[in-house]
């Protein structure tokens, strides 16, 4: 899922996003495929929210969601951003701030990162914001 350029910034994607790029059958896949060309970050909350719709919405076998999942979380070339206490902080004054839901806030602060410019979604809402901040960082928010 990289592209080569060293000075290339990561593209977060929204579990949404990833969904549709993970499911061939996804009515909106031709829409993300061509994440396979692009260096992507991803967290915890964002894997987890996958694995849940994959299974529980879209009925992938469990065994098959978390390999495929496994294997995103050993590519080296994907940034993954853990969550910390900061990161928890970050994510509940975003969800003051800007009216989010706690997991959506939890993603975006997750996201806060200099290597990380900008998150692509099919969420409306977060859509609707263009852009978040949190003291001296941004993020911003396009369609995927």
């Amino acid at each position: 899922m990289a592209h080569t350029r060293r000075d290339q910034k990561y593209l977060a994607i929204d579990s949404n996003v990833l969904i549709a790029y993970l499911d061939l059958e996804h009515p909106q896949h031709s829409k993300v495929a061509s994440l396979a060309a692009r260096k992507v970050a991803l967290n915890p909350t964002v894997i987890h929210e996958t694995y849940h719709t994959l299974v529980f919405k879209l009925k992938w076998r469990p065994e098959e969601t978390a390999g495929t999942l496994s294997e995103l979380l050993d590519d080296p070339t994907i940034l993954f951003l853990n969550q910390t206490k900061e990161t928890t902080r970050a994510g509940v004054q975003l969800a003051k701030q800007y009216s989010l839901g706690g997991r959506d806030a939890l993603i975006l602060a997750s996201f806060l990162n200099p290597s990380v410019p900008e998150i692509i979604t099919f969420d409306r809402m977060l859509i609707q914001l263009r852009r978040v901040e949190h003291g001296t960082r941004s993020l911003r928010i396009r369609p995927a």
